[in-house]
C-alpha cells in the first residue's frame, strides 16, 4: 500500500468525507504507548492521507493528556511527510472573527506539564526551532484554503496554554499585549515533536470565539464553541480536500524540507546511547544511529 503523504491531526469527524476512498483503519503501537486512537487511512483527491483524532473518538483526552509523542511517532512510522493540524482556537484580535481560519507561522509555549521531546534518556539533541512552522507547507496549505469560501488569515502567533480551563481575563489581556493572534491548548509540543521527527507542520486554526478579553461579546462557553465548530466542520473538510489536491500535483513537494533536521542536531556519542533508548529512537533517528 502506498504510504500516506499527508497526516491530519484534529477532530474525529474530519475524515467523514465523501471523496475519501480506499478507507482502512490502522492500529499503531509505539514505544511511547498507544496514540489517541486508531488512524484512518484513505486516498483523497489523489493523495494518501492519514487522519488521527487528537483527543480520541468521543473526545476522551484533555489537552494535557493527549499522547503527543505516540501520535507523532505513529504518523512518522506510516510514512507521513506533512502534518496539518486542524485546531479550534480563541481569537485575540478584533479582525479575526469566529469562523475565520488562521494559518499561523509562530508559537509561544505556555505549557508546563507535558512530555515535549523525543530526546532524553541517553540521547541528546538541540534542534533549531526559530521558525516552528514549515513555510513551504504553510504556504501550500494557505493557498489551498483560499479556494474555499471562508475568510482566511495569512500568518499569526498561536499561544498554547496548558488548560483545560480557559484563560483568566488578566491573562487574556496580557497575551494581547504580546501581539498574540490566537490562543489554544494543543499545538505544543505537537509542532516541536513533528520537527524532531523530520516532518513538516502547519496549523489551520479555526477561530471559535473572542476568548474573554472582548468587552462587547459574551464570555465564552463550551456550548458556544461547539456550535461554531460544528458549523465549520465542512469548511475544515473542504480545506483538507484542497490541500490534498495541491499535494497531488506533480510539482508539489513530496518530501519534507526537515526530513534530516534531527540527524544534524544530535550531539550524543552513538556508542554511549543505552540499548533501550536506541531501540525506541531507531525509527526516528535511523540515519544517525545506523
Amino acid at each position: 500500500m502506498t504510504q500516506p503523504l499527508l497526516g491530519i491531526i484534529g477532530g474525529s469527524g474530519l475524515y467523514d468525507m465523501d471523496a475519501l476512498e480506499d478507507v482502512t483503519t490502522e492500529v499503531v503501537n509505539t514505544p511511547f504507548g498507544m496514540p489517541s486512537d486508531a488512524i484512518i487511512m484513505g486516498t483523497l483527491h489523489g493523495t494518501r492521507v492519514a487522519f488521527l483524532p487528537r483527543h480520541g473518538k468521543g473526545h476522551r483526552y484533555t489537552p494535557s493528556e493527549v499522547p503527543y509523542r505516540a501520535n507523532v511517532w505513529a504518523l512518522k512510522s506510516l510514512g507521513v511527510e506533512f502534518v496539518l493540524s486542524v485546531s479550534a482556537v480563541g481569537s485575540m484580535k478584533e479582525d479575526i472573527a469566529p469562523g475565520h481560519l488562521v494559518f499561523v507561522d509562530q508559537f509561544i509555549d505556555r505549557t508546563v506539564g507535558r512530555e515535549r521531546s523525543f530526546f532524553g534518556d541517553g540521547i541528546v539533541g538541540h534542534l533549531p526551532f526559530a521558525d516552528p512552522v514549515c513555510e513551504t507547507f504553510r504556504q501550500l496549505a494557505y493557498t489551498a484554503a483560499t479556494k474555499v469560501d471562508v475568510p482566511v488569515v495569512d500568518g499569526g502567533t498561536y499561544i498554547c496554554i496548558e488548560g483545560p480551563t480557559f484563560s483568566t481575563r488578566a491573562e487574556s489581556h496580557l497575551f494581547r499585549q504580546w501581539g498574540v493572534s490566537v490562543i489554544g491548548m494543543t499545538n505544543l509540543p505537537e509542532a516541536r515533536l513533528v520537527r524532531e521527527a523530520g516532518m513538516s507542520y502547519a496549523t489551520c486554526a479555526l477561530s471559535t470565539d473572542y476568548d474573554c478579553w472582548h468587552e462587547t461579546e459574551d464570555d465564552l462557553t463550551v456550548e458556544a464553541i461547539i456550535a461554531v465548530i460544528q458549523q465549520n466542520v465542512k469548511n475544515a473538510q473542504a480545506v483538507i480536500g484542497e490541500v490534498a489536491k495541491a499535494l497531488a500535483h506533480d510539482d508539489a513537494p513530496k518530501v519534507s524540507p526537515y526530513k534530516d533536521a534531527a540527524q544534524h542536531a544530535i550531539i550524543s556519542s552513538k556508542d554511549g546511547i543505552p540499548v533501550m533508548t536506541r531501540q525506541r529512537a531507531q525509527m526516528l533517528f535511523n540515519d544517525f544511529l545506523g
